[in-house]
């Protein structure tokens, strides 16, 4: 069988979690002998047409010029790329600027779509844009074929909304090999005196609310801010909290192993996300002994249960923050309950297998 995954800007990662699921997702499928197409962006840092096995097909991508739009542009150019190749299923991870070329896809390819987060509930975005990535997911449902939910909440709302039926595939992890705590003498942090979140510094990740806790416990332990801050609103978080000393904003990092390892010996991991379904990043937290600290939401309480805390509010990630230790007995137990659930339910191998035998269920299948 042969597979093209569209969606991303592309592989090895150097973007985020779609790219990330799409580069263990290939590399994993080509291990079981499929053929895998991954589309890139034509200035993706890594030039060549094969990556471990993976073919793969660089087009032109405008983003770096046109921002947003340009991302419009990019999947146009992977579907019309798509449509001279023989292919049997075209994998497509979410749909936000990929649907409304749907009617462009090849008629005589299977087409499953992950569906993703609920993009138009993010709050980042004006009624306008929200409006139309409702109207993107209607499309999205339209042109595919199959539909893969990556969080049981996102399965119901598919069935309720649509009349759907999706297969529940989630992200996966792998449990992180032996950390290496040499890295932490980049940041000038020392194992376990320092907190820290890893996202998107954008309003729906609960951002300002975790750094407004951080100003009001003055622990005076060192918090890191992982993620890319050359935007408006990151202008906006280093300025709000520049007398802060200890909040430092250290922009992304894509080496996922030196993320594990901050991961690992860092005290306390916020996870602020509150749009979406099984988030990469706090599966990653997971798999790197992380204490968990997580928004409150359905989305997280799925995957965490009883093993993390929570906060609704500053007053919330302050209260934690002065109470809550790594290193306490109750702690520990979360950790590693944790860390059996990578291994027994969001492994990497064992989701590659779920996709496998979806992919083998629907070879040829066309409903659209």
């Amino acid at each position: 069988m042969k597979i093209a995954i569209l969606g991303t800007r592309g592989i090895p990662n150097n973007y985020g979690g779609f790219e990330q699921c799409a580069e263990f997702l290939a590399l994993g499928l080509v291990k079981k002998g499929y053929e895998v197409i991954v589309y890139n962006s034509h200035n993706h840092p890594y030039q060549e047409s094969n990556w471990n096995g993976v073919e793969l097909v660089h087009c032109y991508d405008p983003e770096f010029k046109l921002g947003t739009a340009g991302q419009f542009i990019y999947d146009l150019n992977c579907i019309r790329d798509l449509k001279s190749r023989d292919v049997d299923v075209v994998l497509q991870l979410g749909y936000t600027s990929s649907s409304i070329w749907g009617w462009l896809l090849p008629k005589n390819v299977v087409v499953t779509t992950n569906m993703d987060g609920l993009e138009w509930k993010r709050t980042k975005y004006s009624s306008k844009v929200r409006k139309f990535l409702l109207w993107a997911e209607r499309l999205g449902v339209k042109y595919s074929d199959h539909l893969i939910s990556d969080s049981v909440g996102i399965q119901d709302y598919l069935k309720d909304k649509y009349g759907k039926e999706s297969t529940f595939i989630p992200y996966g992890a792998y449990v992180s090999d032996t950390p290496d705590s040499k890295v932490l003498d980049e940041y000038k942090i020392t194992e376990y005196e320092y907190d820290l979140l890893i996202a998107r510094l954008e309003p729906e990740n609960s951002i300002e609310v975790i750094l407004d806790g951080v100003s009001q416990a003055k622990t005076g332990r060192p918090f890191l801010v992982i993620g890319k801050h050359e935007t408006k609103y990151g202008e906006y978080l280093k300025l709000k909290y520049s007398s802060d000393e200890s909040i430092r904003f250290v922009g992304g990092i894509y080496d996922i192993t030196k993320l594990n390892s901050i991961r690992y010996y860092s005290n306390i991991y916020f996870h602020g996300h509150t749009v979406g379904g099984t988030n990469p990043s706090l599966l990653e937290a997971m798999a790197s002994n992380s204490l968990i600290c997580a928004n409150l939401n359905p989305f997280n309480q799925y995957i965490l249960g009883k093993d993390a805390v929570y906060f609704s509010n500053s007053e919330e990630v302050s209260k934690v923050l002065t109470s809550i230790f790594k290193q306490d007995l109750f702690c520990k137990e979360m950790i590693l309950n944790n860390t059996n659930k990578i291994h027994n339910v969001y492994n990497w191998d064992i989701i590659v297998q779920q996709y496998a035998d979806h992919l083998q269920s629907i070879k040829g299948i066309i409903t659209r």
